[in-house]
């Protein structure tokens, strides 16, 4: 819900240039095979790693028309176990890449690129992570929002500058409530087919 936000609202009126970055609860968490969410977290990882396959092929542009796909796909139509190749080729990139969903290599730059939004977070957080600049010309980030649905459009506006002033604000760490309802979805979101120029 929050990429929702930030892609059908914000970035457009906020002039943002987003670029996505993964988070592997499997490592995160370092969650134990016997685990009952051990299945669940072992195939979004290796998702990371068809990810990641893509921003080496075709840069960063790449990945969200995938991470578009991939959330349309768990979120809406509640697959968890759908084959890499065919959300590839749904997302007009070459499903060939789907290879890397078994390929260990990637796990190295999965682990690489997350570490650098928990260091800037901290590592006691989950997702999503927001990174921005300052102003200052220092990268800083915040776990959060954590949201159930899209507000609409003024409040979406609202609630991004509130992010952005308590993230860049020194001294502000937390603000926290017990969630009391589950995401709202809404229709599925739009995936933008990647085109190579």
């Amino acid at each position: 819900m929050t990429a929702r936000w930030v892609v059908e609202v914000v970035a457009p009126e906020r002039d943002l240039n987003v670029t996505w970055q993964p988070i592997s609860l499997l490592v995160k968490n370092q969650t134990p095979e016997e685990s009952d969410g051990y299945p669940r977290y072992r195939f979004t990882h290796n998702l990371l790693r068809v990810m990641e396959s893509v921003r080496a092929e075709y840069g960063d542009a790449a990945v969200f028309p995938l991470y578009w796909e991939l959330g349309r796909r768990i979120h809406h139509e509640r697959d968890r176990w759908f084959d890499p190749a065919a959300a590839l080729g749904a997302a007009g990139l070459d499903p060939s890449l789907g290879t890397a969903f078994d390929d260990e290599s990637w796990d190295a730059e999965i682990v690489r690129r997350m570490d650098l939004g928990l260091e800037l977070a901290g590592d006691d957080i989950g997702t999503p992570i927001i990174g921005i600049d300052d102003g200052a010309g220092d990268r800083v980030a915040i776990f959060g929002p954590v949201i159930t649905r899209v507000p609409p459009r003024e409040e979406a506006l609202r609630l991004w500058d509130a992010v952005v002033t308590l993230t860049t604000t020194p001294g502000f760490w937390e603000l926290k409530r017990t969630r009391t309802e589950r995401p709202e979805f809404g229709p599925p979101p739009t995936v933008p087919a990647f085109t190579i120029d």
